[in-house]
C-alpha cells in the first residue's frame, strides 16, 4: 500500500495528536508509534515533524507537558490535552466530519 502524502499528513497532525492525547498522556516516541500503528504503517512521523506541532499546541494552551521518569526510569516529557484542547478537538472533529462528508458525496460514484 502507498504511503499517505506529506500534505495530508501535515494537515491531519493536530486532530491526530489531540485524539491520541485525549486517550491519556503520552510522550513523543509513543505518539509516533501510535500513529504508525493506527495507520497500519502508512503514516510515518519523524521527531522533526512531531515536536514543532507539539510545541505549537502547547503554546496555544491546547496541551501541557511535564517531565517524568518513565517505566524504565528514563526522564521523558509527557504531554496531556488541556480543557481548551478538548474544546479544540471537538471543533476539529466537526470540521473533519464536514470534509469527509463532502468527499464521500463527490466520490460516491467511484466508491460503489
Amino acid at each position: 500500500m502507498e504511503k499517505i502524502s506529506k500534505d495530508l499528513t501535515a494537515a491531519s497532525s493536530i486532530p491526530v495528536i489531540l485524539g491520541i492525547l485525549s486517550k491519556g498522556e503520552s510522550y513523543g516516541y509513543e505518539i509516533i508509534q501510535e500513529v504508525k500503528l493506527l495507520s497500519s504503517d502508512r503514516i510515518t512521523w519523524t521527531d522533526g515533524m512531531l515536536y514543532p506541532v507539539l510545541h505549537k499546541l502547547e503554546k496555544k494552551g491546547l496541551i501541557s507537558s511535564q517531565w517524568k521518569a518513565g517505566k524504565n526510569g528514563r526522564r521523558r516529557k509527557y504531554y496531556q490535552i488541556t480543557k481548551a484542547g478538548k474544546k479544540a478537538q471537538e471543533q476539529e472533529i466537526q470540521q473533519w466530519k464536514l470534509i469527509n462528508g463532502m468527499l464521500n458525496k463527490l466520490w460516491k460514484p467511484h466508491l460503489t
